[in-house]
Parts: structure tokens; sequence; C-alpha cells
């Protein structure tokens, strides 16, 4: 499926810039992820995943608050509620999960949590970068809007049970009110999921199917 035509700007002014900054040195960041990720599998297996990667990938992550920064003043048009609820929800597992229980980081859950992330942003802040030039290739704009529909489901998953992990087990060490916060937390999971799950196919309706409905019509 091609991109969307081109559209005719006005420049590559201070916005534009900043926006390829950003979304080349966030690709580059999680693609770092990705490939820690990759190799300390490859070579040593899960539990030796946290030592290269824990404070990498939660310093990447915290960035991600430029994200909700970006939909809140209109520096993209991104949905601001669907970007908050995606950023917090990250932000506490990086820092509410990961951080105080780091035994927890040994399981196979907090390596496919964090290779679904890096894989996800990686296509994602290319794809961004690349479209401020006009030059996103036919296949990242696929698996822009395709990705997902694994990635999510597996992202989703291992969050779910990092959070049931922290819960049941050493979350009531740190406090007796902890394990029934991750609770709520877990709660949210419910609504929110199928929230950005929905939003995401949205996207892939009107980014993928657009063309081949007007066809359709056409045809008719």
């Amino acid at each position: 499926m091609a991109p969307p035509p081109k559209k005719s700007g006005s420049g590559f002014g201070l916005k534009k810039a900043y926006l390829v900054a950003y979304n080349a040195a966030s690709a580059i960041a999680w693609a770092t992820v990705l490939g820690r990720i990759a190799l300390v599998l490859y070579y040593r297996g899960a539990p030796f995943v946290p030592v290269v990667v824990n404070d990498f990938a939660r310093i990447t992550q915290t960035f991600a608050l430029m994200e909700a920064l970006h939909a809140l003043t209109g520096v993209v048009p991104a949905p601001v509620f669907t970007t908050a609820m995606q950023v917090a929800s990250r932000l506490m597992l990086v820092w509410g999960v990961s951080l105080p229980f780091p035994a927890l980081n040994a399981s196979p859950w907090y390596s496919s949590m964090l290779g679904a992330w890096a894989t996800t942003e990686v296509i994602r802040y290319t794809y961004f970068a690349l479209k401020q030039f006009e030059a996103v290739p036919g296949w990242l704009h696929w698996l822009r809007y395709s990705a997902f529909l694994v990635l999510y489901p597996v992202g989703i998953s291992s969050e779910v049970a990092m959070l049931l992990r922290a819960a049941l087990g050493p979350a009531g060490g740190l406090a007796g009110w902890y394990p029934m916060a991750l609770g709520a937390v877990l709660l949210t999971y419910i609504p929110g999921s199928v929230i950005l799950y929905s939003h995401m196919l949205k996207q892939r309706g009107k980014y993928l199917g657009g063309s081949v409905k007007a066809k359709g019509k056409k045809a008719q």
C-alpha cells in the first residue's frame, strides 16, 4: 500500500527541523534499546536483559512526556487523551514497577514488553521523521499502521503480567496500599486497551483502507 499523496509544503522551517531532530533521536534511542535486547537474548538469555537495558530504557521512555506536550500544544495533530493515557501507563511500568522491583525484570515478560515497545517506536519515530520530508516508503507506511496488530497485544499482555506479578508479589513490602494501587491501574487497562486499540484500528482504516473503500464505491 502506497503512502498518501504528497502535499506541497511551505518550506523547511523551525518546527519541521525540531520534529525531524526529535523523531530521529527517539528512533535511534529505541533502536539502541531493541538492539541491546536482541543481542543479550541471543547470547545470554532473558535474565541478563535488565543489566544492559534498564536505565537507558527508563530514560528513553521518560522523554515520551514530550509526546503529551506536543499533542497538548498542537505541535502535532495527535489526540491528547489517548496520547497521555499511553505515556502514563508506560511511565507507571518503568518507574512504578521496574525500578522498585528489579527482580521482576528478569522475567521474560519484561523482555517482551520492552521488545514490543522498542519495535513499535522504531517504526513510528522513523515514519514521522521521514514524513517531514514526504519521503516515507510504502513498506514503512504499511508497517506504521499494521505492526500494532501483533505488537500491541504482546505489549499489553506483558504490561499486565508485570503489574500482576508486582501486585501479587513484592508490592506489599514497599507499602501496604501499593498492591491496591497497582490493582487500580490494572482495572484501567480494561477500558484503556479497548480505547487505544480501537483508535489504532480507525487510523489503520483511514490510512490503509481508505483508498480501497473509495475504489469500491466508485465501482458500485
